[in-house]
Order: C-alpha cells, then structure tokens, then sequence
C-alpha cells in the first residue's frame, strides 16, 4: 500500500502542516511545552494537556514527535542553543573597553529577546530530577563561563584572574535571577557604574554608562 501525504511529512519539521489536516506548527507544540515548563514544570508537559491547550486531536502531535521524550529532547535543545547561544554571542561582541564589554553582556539579559531566566531557572529545576538534563546543564555553564573568560582575556586579564572574574560575574547574574528580585530598572540603573566596577577593577565612562541606560529604558518602553 502506497503512503498517503500525510504519512509523508510525518515527523518532518521542514514541511508545513497539511491544511485540512493539521491546525498547529512544531513551533506551536513547542513554545506551549516551553510555557508549561516555566510555569509548571517538567511533570506538567504532557502530549494531552498540549493539545488540548492548541485545541487539536492528540494525534497530530505525531506530525512532529516521535514521543514526549523526543518532545522534551527538542525543548532542552532549543534552550541550549538560545539562552547559551546568546549568552556566548554578547560576550564576543566588539568593545573598546572591558566595561563596554560587560555593558554588551549585560545587553543579552535585560532584553526580553534575549536571555530567557525563567526558561533557565526551569530547566535547573528539570536538572534536579534529571540526571541527563543536570549534564547537559554542566556542560552549558562551563561554555558560557569559558566564554565570559574569554571576554576577560581579550582585554588584558591574566587567566586566573578573568577566570576567577568570570565566575564571579555569571554566578551573580545567575543567582540574580534565582533570588527573584523586585528591583525597579531605575534601581538596577543605578547599580550599573558600581557593578561595572565590581566586576572589573575599572571605572566606566559616563558614556557608557549613559549607553547603556538609553538602551534599557528603551527596551523597558518598547
């Protein structure tokens, strides 16, 4: 018997759904997934309870997936390469200065775009019932710890001191946001020069400083 369309672009992320057949995208499953792990965890991220968020037949799921596990495995992939992936990309953004450095670091977590923290912190939380996804996680903090390093090192620092520098800065940034808190951006802003300074034995320029404020509030308005 000859294989029907649909059957054809099963499990095939680069086809589009067939209409008539199929309601949702593989971006659709994923980004509610995505919603359910922040907001309730990996337990919560069922096949059934997905599609009936998308209201659509549990089956169609198999357009995309091979199972919930394979579903989970795109979810871990997918954060892999955006948070980690930005993070790493904002740290080899050119700068003239280790301080205009970390203002293009800091850039990749207060743009919403950006650095996703509640993404993150969920997938600490996956971690710690996960083995696998607690090496997986392993592996993405020393990339993007070995890429604030290296951040250092481009301007000037010995190893041992961007190393230590680096962590300082990441374990901060990340424990940061695992602390929640409520801090107004006015509040941050006015943190900056100190943390700039904090983080690199160097004191910023006023145009940096200024900089980096003027992309925030017009980050915060958009």
């Amino acid at each position: 018997m000859s294989k029907t369309p649909a059957l054809l672009h099963r499990n095939d992320p680069d086809k589009p759904p067939l209409v008539g057949h199929v309601k949702v995208t593989r971006e659709d499953w994923l980004n509610v997934a995505r919603d359910i792990l922040i907001s309730e965890g990996v337990g919560q991220v069922k096949v059934l309870g997905i599609a009936e968020r998308l209201d659509v037949s549990r089956s169609s799921f198999y357009w995309y997936f091979k199972s919930r596990k394979d579903l989970l495995n795109h979810l871990l992939d997918d954060w892999n390469t955006t948070n980690t992936g930005i993070m790493v990309h904002h740290t080899e953004l050119v700068a003239e200065t280790i301080t205009g450095a970390l203002n293009n670091f800091f850039r990749c977590v207060v743009d919403p775009e950006g650095f996703n923290h509640q993404l993150d912190f969920a997938v600490r939380e996956w971690a710690r019932r996960d083995g696998f996804v607690r090496r997986v996680i392993d592996r993405a903090d020393a990339t993007r710890h070995a890429a604030i390093m290296r951040m250092f090192l481009r301007h000037g620092y010995e190893p041992a001191e961007a190393d230590i520098r680096a962590r300082v800065l990441y374990y901060q940034q990340i424990g940061y946001y695992a602390l929640d808190l409520a801090e107004t951006l006015e509040e941050r802003l006015s943190r900056v020069a100190g943390y700039l300074y904090c983080f690199t034995g160097v004191q910023p320029t006023a145009s940096e400083i200024e900089a980096f404020a003027s992309f925030s509030r017009k980050i915060a308005a958009d």
